[in-house]
């Protein structure tokens, strides 16, 4: 886009305020903010709409999701990307890092193969062909109940564009699933396992944990710096874990199951991060603390949308209308995910930020996405 696209007559969702203005676009930039209700010539009325960054998400599953569908099923890759590109696009979302699991167990009734590193390959390669709609990084979620860590993660160097590696545990009886009872709900509403398979099941998960889960960890966090990556933790549950993933260096702590672990995190500077369709529903699917519950707190620093990518939008202006602060609730998806991974050129409407922008009203309650554009292209 090389001519100005001003969007006028709007409500901007700055950094720490919503006020009556316009927007001007060019070159891929912010190029200029005014004031002011007015709509000069040429420029588009938004009829008093919301002019918002483009959102931020940090840690989705939606592209696993594509690639597969079903258990068992297995969808082609290119296909599975560029949906999921589209509909990243279509919620508002303009930044992803692409969650996708290092780590694997070939072996036992719990066994999944590898298929990051293909993936990522595809993934990469459509956007060096410059097909895809919104800007995308990888986020590596590494298992360290696993018997591949390893080798997977040997398979990926500075040039992946890897922003983030989350250390990921799921023993069972401690995280995320202290509560066996859920993850046997989980795991036989979803694999269809019988009593014994499920007990196999958590004893090969303890097994690999006791075996290689130390020095798992310890490989996870080394080829995190050999990325340049950001180091997240996942679901811890008590102050102890945060202490030692802050000794690992971690930037962010995703899901912490518990009031004392967000507590934690966020005295030690560490973002928070909670899912959308958590703070949405009122709990976790899982038992765990609820996202609303560490808002009130000031303990909710971001979200995400883990497994509903609609949920991003909705859930930000949700907190804005709980916390009778906008800015502040649309932050949690664009300002605040930005610094929480050094991207210092998005998620603020500013001079010279890219223009990843997006136009949106709210009706009930709900936002309404109109449009959106990324680097001042309209991709939704």
């Amino acid at each position: 886009m090389t001519e100005n696209m001003v969007l006028a007559n709007a409500m901007l969702i700055l950094r720490d305020e919503v006020r009556p203005g316009s927007i001007t676009l060019r070159g891929g930039r912010i190029v200029d903010i005014g004031s002011g209700t007015g709509v000069p010539g040429r420029a588009v009325d938004c009829g008093g709409d919301f002019i918002s960054p483009g959102l931020i998400e940090l840690h989705t599953d939606n592209l696993e999701r594509h690639i597969q569908p079903r258990p068992k099923v297995h969808w082609p890759h290119t296909a599975a990307i560029l949906a999921h590109d589209a509909e990243l696009a279509g919620v508002g979302i303009t930044t992803v890092y692409d969650a996708m699991r290092v780590g694997s167990i070939p072996t036992g009734v719990g066994r999944y193969e590898k298929y990051a590193r293909q993936l990522a390959d595809e993934l990469l390669s459509l956007r060096a062909e410059a097909v895809l709609k919104i800007s995308h990084f990888l986020h590596l979620r590494a298992e360290v109940c696993s018997e591949t860590l390893e080798e997977e993660m040997e398979e990926f160097g500075p040039e992946d564009r890897v922003g983030i590696v989350s250390l990921m545990d799921h023993t069972p009886g401690q995280r995320q699933f202290r509560d066996v009872g859920k993850l046997e709900d989980y795991m036989k509403g979803k694999h269809g396992l019988t009593d014994a398979q499920f007990q196999e099941h958590v004893a090969q998960l303890r097994a690999l944990r006791d075996a290689h889960g130390a020095r798992h960890e310890r490989v996870a966090v080394a080829h995190a710096g050999r990325y340049g990556a950001v180091l997240a933790s996942h679901d811890d549950t008590t102050e102890a874990q945060v202490a030692v993933s802050a000794g690992h260096g971690t930037r962010l702590a995703e899901f912490p199951t518990t009031v004392e672990a967000a507590r934690a995190s966020h005295a030690r500077g560490i973002s928070v991060i909670m899912g959308a369709p958590n703070l949405i529903r009122g709990e976790s699917h899982s038992g765990n603390v609820a996202a609303g519950d560490l808002a009130d707190l000031g303990y909710l620093d971001i979200l995400s949308s883990d497994y509903v990518p609609s949920a991003l939008l909705l859930a930000a202006v949700r907190l804005g209308a709980r916390w009778h602060d906008m800015a502040r609730g649309l932050a949690t998806v664009t300002a605040n995910p930005a610094r929480a991974v050094g991207l210092a050129d998005r998620g603020v409407l500013e001079v010279g930020a890219r223009a990843d922008v997006i136009r949106f009203t709210v009706r009930g309650g709900a936002p309404a996405l109109r449009a959106v554009w990324s680097q001042g292209i309209r991709v939704a």
